[in-house]
């Protein structure tokens, strides 16, 4: 693989995270195609794409920028979370697997970042085919 990011644990995390979204939206109203469904999609999209961005010949300052912007972008994501269940697009069980999902998602963005700040090696972070 030609790209960093591609041998992330967490890149990979962030893909899957973000498919689970397209899945749960294609449930949405027709009428919340340029409302909620589109920026539930953006932010979870955006998770990724600064995953991927910020390893690309990026110092570890700027690389943990980015790694901050995916958290914000995950945050988005919770919140969305709660609109949908509050206006009933989900149901509760979709609602905790989403939400779990987003609190694993968020402690490895955490460990990440952290392990990018103090320069420690990021091979546990890297998927073994």
């Amino acid at each position: 693989m030609p790209f960093k990011f591609e041998n992330l644990d967490v890149w990979k995390l962030s893909i899957e995270y973000s498919y689970s979204i397209y899945l749960i939206t294609l449930k949405f109203p027709k009428a919340e195609i340029f409302n909620l469904t589109v920026q539930f999609k953006r932010a979870a999209n955006s998770i990724s794409l600064n995953i991927s961005e910020g390893s690309i010949g990026q110092s570890n300052k700027e690389q943990c920028r980015f790694i901050n912007y995916s958290i914000r972008s995950l945050a988005e994501c919770v919140n969305c979370l709660y609109l949908a269940i509050k206006l009933e697009y989900i149901s509760k069980l979709e609602f905790d697997e989403l939400y779990k999902k987003s609190e694993i998602l968020f402690s490895k963005l955490q460990n990440f970042k952290k392990a990018i700040a103090t320069q420690t090696p990021i091979n546990k972070y890297v998927v073994r085919s």
